[in-house]
């Protein structure tokens, strides 16, 4: 793929650009009694990727949501690009929620295809009745990137006649769709069989390559090595450790983050 063959990467920087494409400060979350997220702090340039690891339950996943207006957090900013603050201590405004939406998608662990609908209308569903663009224009860039990911035969299919792999593709096409400034992926490919796994995370290291700026939990080390311009270590809602991956995932500094990587290396 090629810029020219998907939407205009939303995070991608030009010639000289530098300033943050997504800033996080105190984050916080709690479910009751529960708190989740503890003062969260992250930071992501334009055209960059951050890659968030961590154990089941560290809170990784209730970050993502948060950037995406899934979950209302409890208190702390999210900043999009200087043109959008979200003081969740002020509770934000349905209208500025919607907002948070617009400039964010979501690629889900277990890609949240409506059953009901071809490939074609999962794609254009989000373009068509929640940015109100013409159906002609939101079928054309569908096909056009559905053809780029090797899925235009399957326009017309529905998701339970799909591989996982696939229907994870078609999931990415839809989040792409919408023309985000920031891609949001949770676990792209745990729900995926090994076989399957190749070809998603190939699409994704080529959305990198693209300047598209993205947020990624996932446990593929190898990937994140790849594919991440900064790491962050995630444990019990709180910002452990993070830097490069050569540095964070070779020689950490943090003795929690050392005994995950071990753990997560060595299973057995």
């Amino acid at each position: 793929m090629s810029p020219t063959d998907l939407p205009a990467a939303g995070g991608a920087s030009g010639a000289g650009a530098a300033s943050a494409l997504l800033t996080v400060r105190g984050l916080q979350k709690s479910f009751g009694d529960n708190q989740v997220l503890h003062s969260v702090d992250l930071t992501v340039e334009r055209g960059q990727v951050l890659v968030l690891i961590g154990s089941s339950g560290s809170g990784k996943t209730t970050v993502l949501r948060c950037l995406n207006g899934l979950e209302h957090a409890d208190g702390g900013t999210v900043d999009v690009a200087g043109e959008l603050t979200l003081d969740f201590a002020a509770r934000p405004t349905k209208k500025q929620f919607n907002a948070l939406r617009d400039r964010s998608a979501m690629v889900f662990q277990h890609y949240n295809l409506f059953p009901h609908m071809t490939v074609l209308e999962n794609v254009i569903e989000g373009p068509v009745m929640v940015q109100k663009r013409p159906k002609s224009e939101a079928t054309d860039e569908a096909v056009a990137m559905l053809e780029r990911v090797g899925l235009a035969e399957k326009a017309d299919a529905y998701p339970f006649e799909l591989s996982g792999g696939q229907q994870q593709r078609v999931g990415i096409v839809r989040a792409l769709a919408l023309k985000p400034q920031l891609l949001l992926f949770d676990e792209p490919t745990s729900a995926l069989d090994p076989e399957l796994v190749g070809d998603v995370l190939r699409l994704i290291k080529e959305l990198a390559a693209e300047g598209w700026t993205m947020v990624i939990v996932t446990h593929e080390l190898e990937f994140a090595r790849e594919v991440a311009h900064e790491v962050a270590f995630v444990d019990g809602g709180r910002i452990i450790e993070r830097g490069h991956p050569s540095q964070l995932l070779r020689d950490p500094q943090q003795e929690r983050t050392r005994q995950f990587l071990h753990r997560l290396l060595f299973p057995f």
